[in-house]
């Protein structure tokens, strides 16, 4: 029976609580489970050395202290944006900007990042680049459904399949595009 490894393909389910009463935040089921190719960078180091060496079939329950996740969250990160970033055709998009939405944006190098719209002010837009779990423990429960070695698509995402796939900050979403989780 196959363990985890580097090189190998891991499809995991699990439940991700977080804060003082212990918040159900996320849930990776057996119909969408957290896919990814062990030792590729696709997952925080600290999740991945919780899973070393499972198995198929092996429970696991631990916890991620924050520092070891997304770190402390940083005030400096909250940001007031001109408003007259955010102007399509002429006008505030206001279908996209709104409290509680979350943005893809770019900084002035060219990284792309999501921020959180906390606010909309009359000049400005208030913005949270934080991770969105910055300053939680992580409290995974789960279990190891599959673990084999990664096909060469798997290994090598950018030349043609998707591969592994991410799982963070949204519900469930396995697919290429940016932030992984590291």
């Amino acid at each position: 029976m196959e363990i985890i490894k580097p090189g190998q393909f891991v499809e995991a389910t699990y439940d991700l609580f977080v804060g003082a009463e212990n918040e159900l935040m996320e849930r990776a089921t057996k119909e969408l489970p957290l896919r990814f190719v062990f030792g590729a960078d696709q997952m925080l180091p600290s999740f991945e050395a919780k899973l070393k060496g499972l198995k198929a079939g092996d429970k696991f329950e631990f916890v991620i202290p924050c520092n070891d996740a997304y770190g402390e969250r940083d005030e400096e990160h909250v940001l007031e944006l001109n408003k007259d970033m955010f102007i399509v055709d002429g006008k505030f998009d206001e279908e996209m900007i709104f409290p509680g939405n979350t943005v893809p944006m770019m900084d002035a190098s060219g990284n792309r990042l999501n921020g959180s719209v906390l606010e909309v002010k009359e000049n400005v837009v208030v913005m949270d680049f934080n991770h969105p779990l910055a300053g939680e423990d992580l409290h995974f429960v789960g279990e190891i459904v599959t673990v084999r070695p990664a096909t060469p698509e798997e290994l090598h995402p950018s030349c043609g399949g998707c591969g592994g796939g991410c799982n963070c900050g949204d519900e469930h979403h396995n697919d290429c595009g940016g932030g992984c989780c590291h």
